[in-house]
């Protein structure tokens, strides 16, 4: 008889060669942020108002009360608790139901910080922390949305009466996807086309009220509303993305957001001594953000994905004897365990890029500007990178669970449901891989005068050997050489952007020529990204890591990452002759010893991520490995099974079994 499948995973975990607390921590980032995961994750998941498990039979209007009832409660334990900034955020994000708080904490109270005066600050975040008045980030349009130079509503001054009459042209021009906006905030960051005098001065920030403090009815020159039911059973159906048009809609002149620009009582246009390029701060930030959130989503589906391939059996018995797990397939490892892989990768690059954010923020404070082009394509590259490879790695995730993975209680579909808007919004992925791709093509131009490229383009410093190096690769173990794995991805890298910097010099007009070579770019864009991601990973591993067993599997885990990187784009490392042929084949050798290293400790490594059942919401991922049972339990909780002949069976079935249709005349 086989043994009940929690045991599979006792098992599992006696098979791993580390420590799992120790890896926690070093998942979490440090000892203190992993006690205030772990503690408020806990909190969240024994408090019965942020049970989840019903959501997919909800009606849209269930789903959105139920969302408030939610966020309410967390704001309340918030302040009850007294619980710290850090704090607050981990309960949002372990509440795990997008709603209004996200884009209130999240957009409009940053860009208030970002973008107003002191005095706007004082004004407007003493309501906006207190809930009394609550925000969302009004500017992708129906029309323009990562064109922001495109938008079309329009703030024109009036001298007459000093305010701003915020209107809307176009259809084009409703606001249009801004969360929050539908049903919840009373006011919004708006952008639109500020106009003094006839002349038009570009995109500006504005704070706008939309809803009565009194009643929550739109104030007059406003429509607004919901755009309606988006992918997935509810997923982010629990978000009141809205629309948002204004006629002729007047302002106080104050209500412009002021830090970078201001138009005086005259009507004039004054520029601050403040610099613009503070704005790109507040962007790195959120991009920053992104990236450590994609971490975490891929984390998730790993970890779901891993614990059932541990507990599915399939195939591989002889004479009647017990099946194999699917996990000790090669073509299971070979599709999950680079997942696991990247999952860490994002995770080190996220803690970089924190790092990289608190470095530029007082750069900018101190009028340094140096860094901030590099810095500024380096978050677009990577928000653009893993959010891609994340929303691929949860749909790969669910096909690796098979058919179980497509039922909604996988929790599979409705993590990618919620998780896809992440690649197009704050920016559409392929156009920020553009804007990397003229910063390296800027890069590449400026190499011969003399200026030294900087941070994660440093290697281009570089530029003669990496051109001329041939890889030193010779056997198999070679590939677990950091100095060998950099120079090759250096090498494909600078290469591919050279190539592309060569091919774009043919062309008289160099946007003709930027627009006929956008696929190059785009691919040689992601290559630097990747580079950036594995040199990151590889700087992880080489420092100082504690803890019993952690280092050589993080080692593991790492080399996994790149040679899957290697493997999958050997197109690219062939072409640019940065490595040969027998060398690819080395490096997949080595991937598949690498893979035999991890299978005993993989359970363990998605156990580190030290997600509760509740968070994972998935019974293929629970805990203790007993899926049949409780996929038997969610089956019985479905309403069509409230009832054991169904609704619609004396009006349709059985007239069609008995064949007593009525006749009809054609």
């Amino acid at each position: 008889m086989e043994r009940v499948d929690h045991h599979h995973l006792a098992d599992e975990r006696n098979k791993a060669e580390f420590n799992v607390d120790d890896m926690k921590i070093v998942w979490a980032g440090s000892r203190h942020a992993f006690d205030v995961s772990n503690r408020i994750s806990r909190l969240v998941a024994n408090d019965p108002i942020f049970e989840k498990s019903k959501r997919a039979v909800m009606s849209r209007k269930e789903l959105f009360k139920n969302t408030l009832r939610k966020s309410v409660h967390a704001w309340k334990m918030i302040n009850e608790l007294r619980l710290s900034d850090e704090e607050g955020i981990k309960l949002r994000s372990f509440m795990d139901q997008p709603g209004f708080l996200d884009l209130h904490w999240g957009m409009f109270v940053p860009a208030i910080k970002g973008q107003g005066t002191e005095e706007q600050q004082h004004k407007w975040l003493s309501l906006a922390n207190k809930m009394q008045i609550i925000g969302c980030y009004a500017q992708t349009e129906l029309g323009h949305g990562s064109n922001v130079q495109g938008l079309e509503t329009t703030a024109t001054f009036d001298p007459k009466t000093d305010q701003f009459i915020i209107h809307s042209p176009t259809q084009t021009s409703s606001k249009w996807w801004p969360g929050g906006l539908g049903k919840v905030s009373t006011h919004a960051v708006v952008y639109a086309r500020l106009i003094t005098d006839g002349k038009d001065h570009g995109v500006h920030g504005f704070i706008v009220q939309l809803r009565s403090l009194d009643d929550h009815s739109p104030l007059p020159g406003i429509t607004v509303g919901d755009i309606g039911m988006k992918f997935g059973n509810g997923a982010y159906n629990s978000m009141d993305n809205g629309f948002l048009m204004f006629d002729h809609f007047r302002i106080p002149r104050d209500q412009m957001l002021m830090r970078l620009s201001k138009v005086t009582r005259e009507g004039k246009y004054v520029a601050s001594d403040v610099p613009r390029q503070l704005v790109y701060g507040t962007m790195v930030y959120v991009r920053q953000s992104i990236v450590s959130n994609a971490s975490t989503a891929l984390a998730r589906a790993v970890c779901i994905a891993t614990r059932y391939s541990a507990v599915r059996r399939q195939f591989g018995s002889q004479d009647g004897g017990i099946e194999t797990q699917v996990i000790d397939y090669k073509t299971q490892q070979n599709r999950l365990f680079p997942l696991l892989a990247s999952a860490y990768a994002f995770r080190f690059v996220g803690e970089w890029l924190k790092w990289l954010y608190t470095d530029v923020t007082q750069r900018l404070e101190a009028s340094d500007f140096a860094t901030l082009p590099e810095a500024h394509a380096c978050t677009a590259g990577l928000k653009s990178m893993t959010t891609s490879a994340t929303s691929d790695g949860i749909e790969e995730c669910r096909k690796l669970c098979g058919g179980h993975g497509y039922l909604w209680c996988s929790g599979l579909p409705e993590l990618f449901a919620v998780y896809i808007p992440a690649c197009t919004y704050e920016g559409d992925n392929v156009v920020l891989q553009l804007q990397v791709a003229r910063f390296l093509m800027k890069t590449v131009s400026q190499l011969g005068s003399g200026k030294t490229p900087s941070g994660t383009t440093a290697y281009m410093g570089r530029a003669k050997h990496l051109l001329q190096c041939r890889s030193g690769v010779r056997n198999a173990e070679d590939w677990l050489n950091p100095g060998m794995v950099l120079q090759a991805f250096e090498a494909r890298a600078l290469r591919m952007a050279v190539t592309c910097a060569n091919n774009l010099s043919k062309f008289e007009n160099q946007e003709q020529g930027f627009s006929e070579l956008l696929a190059d770019l785009v691919e040689a864009a992601t290559a630097h990204c990747q580079l950036i991601v594995v040199s990151k990973f590889i700087a992880k591993v080489e420092g100082n890591i504690e803890g019993k067993g952690v280092k050589k599997q993080l080692k593991n885990l790492c080399y996994i990452y790149a040679l899957y990187l290697l493997h999958k784009h050997l197109g690219d490392f062939l072409s640019t002759n940065s490595v040969t042929p027998e060398q690819g084949s080395l490096a997949n050798r080595q991937l598949r010893s690498l893979y035999s290293q991890v299978r005993p400790n993989a359970v363990a490594l998605v156990d580190a991520f030290d997600y509760t059942d509740h968070y994972l919401g998935s019974v293929l991922g629970r805990y203790d490995g007993n899926v049949y049972p409780k996929l038997f339990e969610e089956a019985l909780k479905d309403p069509l099974n409230d009832s054991v002949v169904p609704d619609g069976y004396h009006e349709y079935i059985r007239p069609l079994i008995k064949q007593r249709f009525r006749s009809a005349k054609l």
